[in-house]
């Protein structure tokens, strides 16, 4: 669940005391791996359910805070970066039996009583990776969670920075953004799996756990939009490495690593490698009291909870994370799975837990060490290409083979996976159930962010505006994963499965053209009535080198133009002699009313949109038709 009490701002001192403290943890767990302290012969699994928090215009809503108080001091349930994040934490189980069910179970109740708690703060829950009607307007420090620790490492990855985030992501569109603080983080929500596993084998299944971590995304995937923009399939991989990104320009530049990794080579013996590794690698970004010496704790007989070790860890977010921690007063290592994404229901993640968890041991029984069959750089790269395309990815295998994702997930890791369940003594109703869910998905291709991306694509054929079909989308996905059927059985979201439209028009952002076509002011005429022509607007705008609105060019202007019989002995005319210089304008965020307002008042028949002093876009008088159509269809429909 992460420390709350962190010092907001470190002196030198106490930041040389907090890495005393550290480099004395990993000497411990070094003392208890080699006396063999570490809790071994059993292995448990848990979950962690992040979720996002919507209002009735399938909006985030920021209540968190009532949220949790609603909750009663539920101790499963915990706060995350945002006001609009919730994450519920399972128990852990014993791996096998019939542990699947009941961690499905209690995820079940624990999104049960999420959803209740939401209710009473006049909201809902939805499992989604990414929340597809979030906008940069609810990325704001307003919106983080008042905790210390988001503040302090929101503080400490800015300085660490040196600069804004800059988040750049390419799929069918292209996202470009510039943020001054981490909560583009705040735009992901996952399902994370617990393994816990003997100390003298960490090392073998570690590696395993990196080599599964491509195919089994590849069927999970549930990210594919991102502030409107189609990018990849699991965008949330990209999201997170560049919104927590704290390597400054000239860090950047000699190739370090961010904090956000996969890593760069097999473990080969145990899971200290990976903790000095990342000491040495990443600074100190926040501090707590650490407690008594671990070092002296072990010589009077005590386990020690290693503070310093965990929240420094907390702070290197590695794929597939070791985790130390204690169950009962004894000290266990654990690998922590961070890539699956959240939902789409409660079924499907619990899937996509069964094929990772499955996958464990039978890759193991199958290949052996992995790190002896297949190279490192292959698995980094599958990861990379499951992220981007899903179940449409191809992989390089164990000895070199080529080999299409759909493919090797069907003939080859789903059967690897029941053979691996099985000799961990799982209940066989449940490896059926489970992983039957996992081939279907795959043989049908339709993932959450397939369903998503295909569900777009039939509302556009519908009408609507963006805006409408991803509120839309939103509000038939939480409608779809309460009733709990996996994503593969789900029909497409259609427009007609919502009909709060209006609310879609309820600001200029919400449906404003962004396609613009524009011109310089020392652009001929020519060249704005061309483009009238070929692109059928009524509206051409002018801007400067640095995208800031200039002026405007009408139709009406160039009909006044030719009537004045301008001709090649006129001289050149140009856009800037006959714009309208500096019209009235409105943000992303001024209502539709007062747009109408501004258009009326004007006499023109367009508002230019800017943001920051940028031009971002433009409405016009066939918005608003477009809307009064719809109202008259309406009340017709009615009578």
């Amino acid at each position: 669940m992460g420390e709350h009490s962190v010092a907001q701002a470190m002196s030198e001192e106490e930041l040389q005391t907090f890495m005393r403290a550290l480099l004395e943890d990993v000497a411990a767990l070094e003392r208890m791996l080699e006396t063999g302290l570490i809790e071994s012969g059993i292995r448990r699994i848990g979950a962690e359910q992040e979720m996002f928090l919507v209002d009735s215009q399938q909006r985030p809503a920021p209540v968190v805070m009532k949220v949790m108080k609603a909750l009663k001091g539920h101790e499963q349930f915990t706060t995350e970066l945002a006001r609009f994040n919730l994450e519920a934490n399972s128990k852990p189980y014993v791996y096998g039996g019939d542990c699947l069910r009941k961690l499905e179970k209690e995820l079940r109740g624990l999104y049960r009583t999420a959803l209740n708690a939401a209710d009473k703060c006049d909201s809902q829950v939805a499992l989604t990776g990414i929340l597809p009607t979030i906008n940069m307007s609810d990325l704001g420090l307003d919106n983080m969670t008042p905790m210390p620790r988001y503040y302090a490492l929101n503080q400490a990855m800015a300085s660490l920075r040196g600069g804004d985030f800059q988040t750049v992501i390419k799929g069918v569109d292209e996202l470009h953004a510039v943020h001054d603080n981490v909560m583009l983080e705040a735009c992901n929500t996952s399902f994370q799996l617990h393994f816990q596993v003997a100390a003298d084998e960490f090392a073998k299944l570690y590696n395993i756990s990196q080599a599964v971590t491509g195919p089994v995304l590849a069927a999970a995937v549930n990210s594919p939009l991102l502030l409107g923009h189609r990018l990849w399939r699991e965008t949330r991989i990209a999201l997170f490495q560049q919104s927590v990104d704290a390597r400054s320009s000239a860090v950047t530049m000699r190739g370090a690593r961010p904090r956000v990794h996969f890593g760069d080579s097999w473990v080969r013996e145990s899971v200290i490698e990976i903790f000095r590794e990342d000491i040495a690698r990443f600074r100190v970004v926040l501090a707590t009291d650490t407690g008594d010496p671990p070092l002296e704790m072990l010589r009077n007989g005590e386990i020690p909870k290693l503070a310093a070790l965990c929240l420094h860890n907390g702070t290197v977010y590695r794929w597939n994370r070791p985790c130390y921690g204690l169950t009962g007063g004894k000290p266990h290592l654990r690998i922590e799975n961070r890539v699956l994404p959240s939902g789409p229901t409660v079924l499907d993640e619990m899937a996509n837990a069964a094929f990772f968890f499955g996958l464990m041991s039978g890759m193991l029984e199958e290949y052996g060490p992995i790190d002896k069959v297949m190279e490192f750089d292959d698995a980094k790269g599958n990861f990379i290409a499951s992220a981007r395309r899903g179940l449409n990815a191809e992989f390089n295998w164990v000895g070199g083979e080529t080999i299409a994702a759909r493919e090797l997930i069907i003939e080859r890791l789903v059967p690897l996976a029941r053979e691996g369940l099985r000799a961990s003594g799982i209940d066989a109703e449940d490896i059926n159930r489970y992983l039957n869910i996992i081939e279907e998905r795959v043989k049908r291709g339709r993932t959450g962010s397939d369903w998503a991306l295909q569900s777009l694509a039939h509302m556009k054929t519908e009408g609507g505006n963006q805006d409408e079909r991803l509120r839309t989308l939103t509000a038939v996905t939480i409608a779809r994963q309460r009733k709990g059927r996996p994503v593969h059985s789900w029909k497409l979201a259609s427009l007609s499965e919502s009909e709060d439209w209006q609310n879609s028009f309820r600001t200029v952002g919400q449906f404003m053209d962004t396609d613009l076509f524009t011109v310089r002011e020392q652009d001929i005429v020519d060249l704005a009535a061309t483009l009238m022509e070929w692109e059928y607007v009524r509206y051409i705008l002018v801007e400067d080198a640095d995208g800031g609105l200039v002026g405007l060019v009408s139709y009406a202007q160039l009909l006044k133009l030719v009537s004045r019989r301008f001709d090649q002995a006129t001289g050149t005319v140009t856009v800037g002699s006959i714009m309208l210089r500096d019209p009235p304008t409105a943000t992303p965020q001024t209502s539709t009313y007062d747009a109408i307002t501004l258009m009326r008042k004007s006499g023109l028949g367009c508002v230019p949109v800017l943001s920051d002093g940028k031009l971002v876009g433009i409405v016009t008088e066939r918005h608003f038709m477009d809307v009064a159509q719809r109202l008259m269809e309406r009340g017709t429909k009615r009578n």
